[in-house]
């Protein structure tokens, strides 16, 4: 199995010392790897009982010590089973040894990579997550007093992640000389990424932030991005994530009783579907060629045989169509699309009797409003105001229909060429009528960081005001030229609109009316209350400048304070521990004077 990893701990923003401990190694002869495998492992020392930054570096080097003494013939299993026994011994007996500092503990998780499969051992309540395109799946169970409360259906997982036993350990190395581990194999294909975290990135960022993060960036670049993104979110333990992805397997088989190997690799593209122009699908649609390739799914031009009109047939590709995950969000995404009949949103086709999953819909002729943008920013007053006029018609039909779009942006409006538009790509969002998108335990709004309103920062889902200010944030940019938040990176421009407001559109473009710039600034306040309330209020005063009161709101305007989490947290700490100090004072000098 070829691998690229990547892994990254840091102390975190409010810890001096880092009782986290990682290491991965793999060899470097072909066929020491077919024999041995690979492995990662990450260990979270329990700083409460003492010695944590001991307890997990002992754990991690012992484990790794016996994997690399194994023998040739051992199971994985079997090998696993061996490494968290001698590290659990090791842990223990440095216990005993140290009785002045306390007893010494931590969490272990250990995956080991082999021909076409991995296999991970788990003690704790650090996590491993696999993450195929579009989908990310929780391989481990939490040791945890809510772990337990969840499995016996006592919590639920929004319910256990605010819980404040979420921390209180049920399993861990080093309390007892014998432990018990669990066991998970699975088998993974070229482009599978396995993610290795403890508690304090998996409790500050959510499963489908890991998902989004890991898929948009190189295994180093996420590890990175996943740390900060926990230190924007307030994390207060040490931060520490492995990354691996699966570039190649060696697929294992026995012939006569001897094995045999076979390569594959991203190359071989298993995403690959079996549609052929021409071909009929359902005897409904005849394949005419494939429009685009996405990386879960193509868009096929077609021909509804039963009126001969020219339609898109979304396919997903066929190694996602069983997995259950994907199916669930696939037909969400079309059944909201069906549930919506406007002309400036994308019309679904309804498909009764599918042989597959795939779901059929208008073709559009023209380009996004992104690719227009990117030729004529900034954009002429009234050409934008007439098109966040339109988009404001299909937000409040959306919103009547108790659909929340949650990313709207550029790349997701269809300009046609009969000047007409269609807002588009539902996959994530909220219906009313259905249940949440879940992914493996966790749940959380998201959205393209330049659009994102503050609270979908905050991981809430949002509501109509949501989509209110991605719009304006769509707008200012439109008549601008720029975002309203710039940054070195995603998590700096999402803490930008969260800590101060944008800059004053006519400092950027002077030639903005005052009307509209009240307008793009109503839009986009932070707090949702101060915000429209409607999209059909908003339509109204883009539908109308002339009328719009100018209330200085760009005078009330505050800069994003720079992102900086050490020096936040530190000044955070210092007030929680100053205020008690200030109210003893009072408290004693009431008393003094009650004496006197």
């Amino acid at each position: 199995m070829d691998l690229t990893h990547a892994e990254l701990s840091s102390t975190g923003p409010v810890r001096s010392n880092n009782e986290d401990f990682i290491s991965f190694w793999e060899p470097i002869d072909a066929e020491m790897r077919r024999t041995y495998g690979s492995v990662a492992i990450l260990a979270d020392g329990v700083g409460g009982l003492g010695h944590g930054e001991v307890a997990s570096q002992l754990a991690v080097q012992t484990a790794m010590k016996t994997f690399r003494e194994a023998k040739p013939d051992t199971s994985p299993q079997q090998l696993l089973w061996q490494m968290f026994t001698a590290a659990n011994l090791a842990v223990y007996n440095a216990g005993m040894d140290q009785r002045e500092g306390g007893r010494m503990a931590t969490t272990l998780v250990v995956s080991v990579f082999r021909n076409h499969e991995v296999t991970v051992g788990n003690v704790g309540d650090c996590r491993v997550y696999l993450i195929k395109p579009g989908t990310i799946q929780r391989i481990t169970v939490d040791h945890s007093y809510v772990g337990m409360q969840m499995k016996m259906g006592i919590l639920s997982a929004e319910e256990a992640q605010n819980s404040e036993l979420k921390n209180v350990l049920t399993r861990s190395l080093g309390q007892d000389p014998t432990i018990r581990v669990d066991y998970f194999t699975m088998e993974v294909a070229p482009g599978d990424k396995i993610v290795q975290c403890c508690d304090g990135v998996h409790g500050s960022v959510s499963e489908l932030e890991i998902m989004e993060t890991v898929e948009s960036f190189s295994p180093m670049e996420a590890c990175r991005h996943l740390v900060s993104l926990a230190e924007l979110h307030g994390a207060t333990d040490n931060l520490s994530v492995q990354i691996t992805q699966v570039d190649k397997i060696e697929r294992l088989s026995y012939y006569r009783g001897v094995a045999t190997y076979r390569d594959e690799d991203q190359r071989a593209s298993p995403a690959v579907n079996d549609l052929q122009p021409d071909q009929e699908l359902d005897r409904r649609f005849r394949i005419v060629d494939a429009i685009n390739r996405s990386g879960m799914a193509t868009i096929y031009r077609a021909v509804d045989l039963t009126n001969n009109q020219v339609v898109a047939l979304k396919v997903p590709f066929m190694q996602f169509e069983s997995d259950p995950g994907f199916h669930f969000r696939f037909e969400r995404e079309e059944a909201i699309g069906k549930a919506l009949n406007h002309p400036y949103i994308l019309h679904v086709i309804p498909v009764e009797e599918k042989s597959r999953p795939y779901f059929a819909m208008e073709l559009l002729e023209g380009q996004t409003l992104d690719h227009l943008m990117r030729r004529a920013a900034p954009m002429p007053e009234p050409d934008a105001l007439s098109i966040g006029s339109r988009l404001c018609e299909a937000l409040e039909y959306m919103h009547e229909h108790g659909i929340i779009h949650r990313d709207l942006k550029p790349q997701n409006i269809m300009v046609c060429r009969d000047n007409s538009l269609r807002v588009m790509d539902f996959g994530i969002a909220k219906a009313a009528s259905m249940r949440r998108i879940t992914f493996t335990g966790l749940t959380a709004a998201i959205g393209t960081p330049d659009y994102m309103a503050p609270e979908q920062v905050k991981g809430k889902r949002g509501d109509a005001r949501t989509d209110i200010y991605s719009l304006g944030a769509l707008l200012y940019e439109m008549l601008t030229g720029k975002t309203p938040f710039e940054g070195q990176n995603p998590y700096a421009i999402m803490n930008a609109r969260l800590s101060g407001d944008p800059r004053a559109p006519r400092k950027i473009n002077p030639n903005l009316s005052p009307q509209v710039e009240e307008i793009l600034l109503h839009a986009l306040a932070r707090d949702p209350h101060d915000r429209y309330q409607t999209a059909a209020e908003m339509k109204h005063d883009l539908d109308h400048p002339q009328d719009v009161m100018v209330t200085d709101r760009h005078a009330r305007l505050r800069s994003p304070k720079a992102w900086r989490p050490h020096n936040r947290t530190a000044w955070l700490y210092g007030l929680c521990i100053g205020i008690p100090i200030i109210i003893m004072i009072v408290a004693l000098l009431i008393a003094n004077h009650k004496r006197l």
